[in-house]
């Protein structure tokens, strides 16, 4: 196998992140939760911690927040082409994210379309919801007891047992992606975003993007 592509799901394959859109318009504000990402970015707040406080600060039924996320968030323009070349070249596609499963199923089922995801072979590997039958409350199910919730780390570590291949591919934008910025032998990051600063603080390598459609071309560039 050539290459495989991991990559974030919300900021990155999406215009806004649609934790980010519930929590501005129906939690905390988005004050609040700058100063959240501002802790996890200086190292004084576990990722955990913060993404947690965001959620729990958004008091309406899941179903609800799935519908105005369906209603407002937008897909990167240059993604379906992306997922295509990749399924067209046996380039595997795994978004990795710390959001939640749900969520971003629906978001792609809406966005790209449920049957045309599954033939294309996106995989979603994120984290999972609870919702209380009785109430409606509901709470995000973390993959791990780590203090990211789901270190992305790790699980590209498993990926890259099942997918074995000659080079590595990542694509992020902002705080869920610190531990996996280092994992990939390529890491792109969205222009603009929380993840460039925390790049060039740590010195670590990346190429900006604006579209999926510069990281299609810089993959399949890199693989003649």
């Amino acid at each position: 196998m050539k290459a495989a592509v991991f990559s974030d799901f919300d900021g990155t394959i999406t215009l806004e992140d649609s934790n980010d859109y519930l929590t501005d318009n129906y939690g905390f504000g988005k004050e609040e939760r700058l100063k959240v990402f501002a802790g996890v970015l200086n190292g004084s707040k576990p990722f955990r911690d913060g993404f947690t406080a965001m959620l729990d600060s958004v008091h309406k039924p899941l179903d609800e927040c799935i519908e105005r996320l369906l209603a407002h968030i937008k897909l990167d323009p240059g993604f379906v082409e992306t997922a295509e070349w990749c399924a067209a070249n046996g380039v595997p596609l795994v978004v990795i994210s710390s959001g939640m499963k749900p969520i971003i199923e629906a978001l792609i089922g809406k966005l790209v379309g449920a049957e045309r995801a599954k033939e294309l072979g996106i995989a979603v590997i994120a984290n999972e919801v609870a919702v209380d039958e009785k109430t409606g409350e509901w709470h995000i199910v973390y993959r791990d007891d780590t203090p990211h919730g789901h270190d992305k780390a790790q699980t590209i570590a498993e990926c890259k047992k099942r997918f074995a291949a000659d080079k590595y591919f990542y694509c992020g934008d902002g705080v869920s992606d610190l531990t996996a910025a280092r994992e990939c032998d390529v890491l792109f990051a969205r222009e603009g975003c929380d993840l460039v600063p925390y790049c060039d603080q740590h010195e670590i390598p990346y190429i900006l993007f604006n579209s999926f459609t510069e990281i299609k071309e810089r993959i399949a560039q890199d693989l003649q």
